[in-house]
């Protein structure tokens, strides 16, 4: 069993649970993309999650380049490959402390589990006064976020399929059903119950978000069941989302990925959420997709 994040790391990557075993740390990239140098595509306000994220004053965002899932609908698709900013330390720190002094209410790390190792030395050495959000695709290993413990305080998975038809047919990981229950437990682990403020903005907790996928129900009612069966009503939160986008590429290779999600395949995900008790939570209409929602990945705040 690794102790460090180092053991995972080197000689050959195993941070993810692709553990691909890639010599990041000599220059080789892994299949996220990334070798060991930090790289960012933006880190700015957002306004666009969920109410106890966003709140009032936003959420200072960071975006990371490289992903070790890549969905082939994904709406970060121009990052997950590569590109981006590259950071040291030093200046990653610089670039939390900047965005906490705007006010926000937090600091919201996206797909960020591939460097975590200098993300986690960031951390260690900073008093941010805010909440730090883990934002992430859900598909990570125990053994990674078990270095995160005290570090993070929100975390805020995806938690994308429970059926591995869909997850190995999107994205090539007919493992992740099991891989995201099991690290969403460990989320929870470690930062129990959620919490608000009396703004209600989220201060501690688990936020997962599942998006709905065009004919994908059955994949849907799979995830709703799980969060049923395994958290009590004051848990965690659960966003429930129908503003799936097409993106390019993605039709071409898989035609039912070619549609939104219609009214009525969110209208019966909502009252299957209901009938089964899930209450702690949100959902985003169809009429919230466009691929104007999604931020520009420029370097927008890395310099």
């Amino acid at each position: 069993m690794p102790t460090s994040l180092t053991e995972l790391f080197s000689p050959a990557c195993h941070l993810c649970p692709r553990r691909c075993g890639a010599a990041r740390d000599e220059g080789a990239h892994g299949v996220c993309g990334a070798n060991d140098t930090l790289k960012v595509a933006r880190a700015a306000l957002h306004m666009w999650e969920e109410p106890p994220i966003s709140g009032e004053a936003g959420s200072g965002t960071i975006f990371f380049s490289g992903c070790s899932l890549k969905c082939i609908y994904c709406q970060n698709h121009e990052i997950a490959r590569g590109g981006g900013v590259e950071l040291t330390v030093p200046k990653l720190r610089e670039v939390m402390l900047r965005l906490r002094d705007t006010g926000v209410h937090n600091i919201s790390l996206v797909t960020a589990s591939h460097f975590v190792r200098p993300i986690a030395e960031a951390l260690s050495s900073l008093q941010l006064g805010v909440p730090v959000v883990w934002n992430s695709s859900g598909y990570e290993s125990v053994e990674m976020l078990k270095m995160l413990e005290g570090l993070v305080q929100i975390y805020m998975p995806d938690f994308k399929y429970s059926l591995p038809s869909p997850a190995a047919r999107y994205s090539d990981a007919p493992d992740y059903p099991e891989v995201a229950s099991a690290a969403i437990l460990e989320m929870f682990r470690q930062v129990g119950v959620y919490r608000m403020d009396e703004d209600d903005v989220l201060r501690s907790g688990v936020l997962i978000r599942h998006l709905i996928l065009p004919g994908q129900l059955q994949n849907t009612r799979g995830v709703i069941d799980w969060m049923a069966e395994h958290f009590p009503m004051g848990g965690v939160l659960f966003s429930l989302m129908a503003q799936y986008t097409p993106m390019p590429g993605a039709a071409e290779r898989f035609p039912e990925l070619g549609r939104p999600v219609t009214a009525a395949e969110a209208q019966e995900m909502y009252g299957y959420l209901l009938a089964r008790g899930i209450e702690d939570g949100y959902w985003q209409e169809p009429d919230a997709s466009g691929e104007d929602m999604i931020p520009a990945f420029d370097g927008t705040g890395l310099d």
